[in-house]
């Protein structure tokens, strides 16, 4: 089978890598030129050690992606409607591997495709995984979900499954792409715990109520409950929560050690997506009347600049009630 990868930034690399491996042929679309010199030659822009397969090509004329039957969407989630817009889709299969919220919509990236694009079959492609690791060939379980015709999610299955990057399939694609987005906030507010020196049990409490913020907001926009204790909900929050390989702990750990957001973000050097998700998910928490308190705080304090100090307080302040692991 025949990939387009749209971006060819860690992400997309890393997929191309893999889908490369097992035997497809891939072409990466991205407008970096010197990246795709790099791979044309064989080479990561980002792994120095990685080998890119021979079977992977890359071009910088996005618009011929269009004539590949299978686009994959590894873009930074605030260029998806830009990129979209200017192809022209039919009956097309598209994936969606990007993670986050659209800031002016609310929308989650697969919305903002069918919005553009209304004949396209649309999956997405979720859960714990580093680029690179993938990259690497170790070890990966992901969760592939659809919306439409789960003869075709089948068929991908087969084709993107291999010994080392299992795939498992959810009909929940609403759960499964907010499970993607709404980590990342919590790993940020994981990684002020961290840089702020407050130990493990504080990260584990993050983490446990952060699943449970999670699970009380997608339900409430019209997802399983359930998908959040699989692969992109729990399992994507561990991973990212939790290492040292995660932008958006790292953006939380250099805020927690006194830096401001654009300072962490200027030392970072690469998109922070929990920095751009943060913004419409507290407006939609807002307008929905949906309690939050977690992204709150990060909100406060990565948008708003509150005092830090300050919002830790307020947030261990709270009035104690009855836990409930299912977040109603």
């Amino acid at each position: 089978m025949d990939f387009a990868i749209l971006g060819g930034g860690r992400w997309g690399t890393a997929i191309a890598s893999h889908l490369g491996r097992i035997g497809h042929r891939v072409v990466v679309f991205d407008i970096n030129e010197g990246a795709v010199r790099l791979i044309n030659e064989g080479k990561n822009p980002y792994f120095q050690d990685a080998v890119i397969p021979p079977t992977v090509k890359a071009s910088t004329r996005v618009n011929e992606s269009s004539q590949f039957p299978v686009l994959v969407c590894a873009l930074p989630v605030q260029k998806v409607r830009e990129v979209f817009s200017s192809l022209s889709l039919k009956h097309h299969i598209v994936i969606n591997a990007s993670k986050g919220l659209e800031i002016t919509t609310f929308k989650r990236v697969s919305e903002v495709i069918r919005e553009l694009n209304p004949s396209v079959e649309i999956l997405a492609l979720s859960g714990p995984s580093f680029a690179a690791e993938v990259v690497k060939g170790f070890p990966t379980a992901l969760v592939l979900a659809y919306c439409g015709d789960k003869e075709v999610a089948e068929e991908l299955q087969r084709e993107i499954n291999s010994e080392n990057f299992r795939i498992y399939l959810s009909e929940d694609i609403t759960g499964v792409e907010l499970g993607g987005a709404l980590k990342n906030v919590i790993a940020i507010a994981c990684g002020i715990s961290d840089g702020m020196g407050y130990g493990h049990n504080a990260r584990a409490g993050l983490i446990t109520r952060g699943l449970a913020e999670m699970v009380r907001i997608g339900v409430r926009l019209g997802a399983k409950g359930e998908t959040f204790y699989g692969l992109s909900g729990l399992g994507d929050l561990v991973l990212t929560a939790t290492s040292d390989l995660s932008r958006n702990r790292t953006f939380g750990i250099l805020i927690g050690k006194g830096l401001s957001p654009g300072e962490a973000l200027m030392k970072i050097g690469q998109t922070v997506e929990g920095e751009k998700t943060v913004r419409p998910l507290r407006e939609l928490c807002k307008k929905l009347g949906i309690d939050a308190p977690i992204t709150d705080a990060v909100y406060r304090v990565v948008v708003e600049g509150h005092n830090l100090i300050e919002v830790v307080r307020s947030l261990l302040t709270r009035l104690p009630k009855e836990e409930n692991p299912l977040g109603s």
